[in-house]
């Protein structure tokens, strides 16, 4: 998204397979970006073995392990899509009381145009500034250690950006053809293991 980031009511950590995402909230918090963490995150297969208690819990106690007091972390552990990473994210700051007017959207990085474009969907009236681990896409396949899975997670991410507008899961957000081009031929040559399907067993398009 190119957003630069500042200071906002909150940081939303949106829960994966990527432990680099708590990273990069405690850094945001450290800079005075945000006061408040909010982690969310259930499990999926992609992180059932590497974090069986659930993501956000996880991403808590790396955040706990790096100096982040206790007190600045809300953990909301039962989403386990986008959709619900804001929707539970956002029930959970009005339960507790905690104004929302800005919110820091940490995600990985290939997942900031997703996440943004359903948190302005599903929650209109607050800003959103987008972030991420600063790093190149080679430099994040070194530090996921599993190229197939993050190009499968990668087209799969652009899928639904494709789609799920029209779905009403989000608001829309153009993609070059160029980009989609690519999609395509990546489809074609085999990372299909994170599309959706129409339920008829047809991948989405």
């Amino acid at each position: 998204m190119h957003h630069t980031p500042r200071p906002c009511s909150v940081a939303i950590g949106l829960g994966s397979h990527d432990l680099g995402v708590a990273d990069t909230a405690v850094d945001l918090h450290r800079r005075g970006m945000a006061p408040l963490l909010v982690f969310t995150g259930a499990t999926s297969p992609t992180t059932r073995d590497r974090m069986p208690r659930g993501e956000a819990v996880h991403y808590r106690e790396r955040a706990l392990e790096l100096g982040v007091p206790d007190s600045a972390v809300l953990v909301e552990p039962r989403a386990r899509n986008t959709g619900e990473n804001i929707r539970f994210s956002r029930e959970l700051l009005e339960e507790t009381g905690v104004g929302v007017s800005s919110v820091l959207l940490i995600s990985k990085p290939y997942e900031e145009r997703r996440a943004n474009a359903t948190a302005r969907k599903l929650w209109p009236g607050v800003e959103f500034v987008s972030a991420s681990s600063p790093m190149t896409f080679e430099e994040y396949v070194a530090s996921i250690r599993d190229e197939r899975l993050v190009i499968g997670m990668l087209v799969g991410a652009l899928q639904r950006l494709m789609i799920y507008p029209g779905q009403g899961f989000m608001v829309a957000d153009p993609v070059p053809g160029e980009v989609a081009a690519a999609y395509e031929r990546l489809c074609r040559a085999g990372f299909t293991s994170r599309l959706v399907t129409d339920g008829r067993g047809a991948v989405g398009q």
